[in-house]
């Protein structure tokens, strides 16, 4: 059993949150070893729910790493990423050192074809890559 309504802190870190849900946060945690070798520390956190979501654990992160990463198998629009993104700007704005990106599936239906799917579900590469664009100076 869970407690519902509470997400849960999967790994700290003090350079970018990750928040995540379901097949995401394995790909998040594995994307986090991948940036710790590039001296970025990610903290993951599992929403585990998102009515009720946990926006205190999301908030207090986001005040501690100053960027968010929202990792979402959903489509990019109308997903319940943009939800957080929107609940996170209007709180947490103050305490954004850049902008809040947003990793999710392209706004086009599931594909049947699994070399489709591969290509239509956020990938650990492309999380790593939008992480370091995030936090690495350019």
């Amino acid at each position: 059993m869970i407690p519902f309504g509470q997400a849960k802190l999967v790994r700290a870190g003090d350079d970018v949150t990750l928040v995540a849900n379901l097949l995401m946060v394995h790909k998040s945690m594995q994307a986090a070893q991948i940036l710790q070798d590039d001296g970025i520390d990610a903290e993951v956190i599992d929403t585990r729910t998102l009515v009720p979501f946990d926006r205190s654990t999301v908030f207090e992160s986001v005040s501690k790493t100053g960027r968010l990463m929202i990792v979402e198998e959903d489509n990019l629009t109308g997903g319940w990423g943009a939800e957080v993104a929107a609940r996170v700007a209007d709180t947490c704005v103050g305490y954004l050192d850049a902008p809040i990106r947003r990793i999710a599936a392209p706004d086009t239906p599931v594909p049947f074809a699994p070399i489709m799917e591969n290509f239509f579900v956020p990938s650990v590469e492309r999380i790593v890559s939008a992480a370091r664009d995030l936090v690495l100076p350019h």
